[in-house]
């Protein structure tokens, strides 16, 4: 694979798949800090709040396992307080609010909704418009055999007629406007997004300069 392929592979799958993540995680973790700050006052909502900050975790914890490959440099975990062996079922249960990085965690699993929402609409718009365009010469042949077809197109609403062959340039030229701008589009997308990430739930890894190894807790993988 060429270095632009898998450069595209990598940024499309990063926008791609970010989006079902963020769409399970948002109303869960709106839903838990909704909930457990309002029974805050009666100490039922802490217990949930802290499997909301938990939750987040192990959602910035997928995030933090795609970033190296995106931004091309290695990132660090923050250091997330962990609960004594000698410590009891309740302090167990709320060391996960007891984290700094823990409100940086909630809060990009809400901010970061709408980026990932707009970043999967870039992709899979500039992907269907190359993939439609440049294979539109096997199949637009068909669509503009069919009456009426062809109103309200491109060629159309310029007044250039009806022409088939025409037709079936035009689009096929929009779809290659679409391939050749394919790439600078998905990494600026994926470098905008990658960045917020970055900037909210890891530090930078300077002890290994140029390495691209991603970083995966362990927990993911057990």
């Amino acid at each position: 694979m060429t270095p632009l392929r898998r450069r595209i592979a990598i940024d499309s799958r990063y926008l791609l798949l970010s989006f079902p993540t963020a769409l399970v995680s948002f109303p869960l973790v709106v839903g838990g800090v909704s909930a457990g700050l309002g029974a805050a006052v009666a100490f039922v909502g802490l217990p949930v709040l802290a499997a909301t900050a938990a939750l987040a975790r192990n959602v910035a914890d997928v995030e933090r396992a795609s970033l190296p490959a995106v931004l091309g440099y290695p990132v660090a975990r923050p250091r997330y307080r962990e609960a004594p062996s000698w410590a009891g079922w309740f302090r167990r249960t709320m060391t996960p609010l007891t984290s700094g990085q823990a409100v940086m965690d909630l809060l990009h699993a809400i901010v970061s909704f709408p980026i990932s929402v707009a970043a999967f609409v870039v992709a899979a718009v500039w992907w269907t418009g190359t993939l439609a365009g440049l294979t539109f010469p096997l199949y637009g042949w068909i669509i503009a055999a069919i009456p009426g077809a062809m109103e309200g197109s491109v060629l159309w609403l310029l007044g250039l007629g009806g022409d088939p062959a025409l037709f079936v340039v035009c689009h096929t030229v929009l779809g290659l406007l679409f391939a050749i701008t394919l790439a600078p589009v998905l990494r600026g997308t994926a470098l905008v997004k990658a960045s917020l990430s970055a900037l909210m739930l890891t530090r930078r890894d300077l002890s290994r300069p140029g390495a691209v190894t991603p970083i995966v807790d362990p927990r993911i993988t057990a």
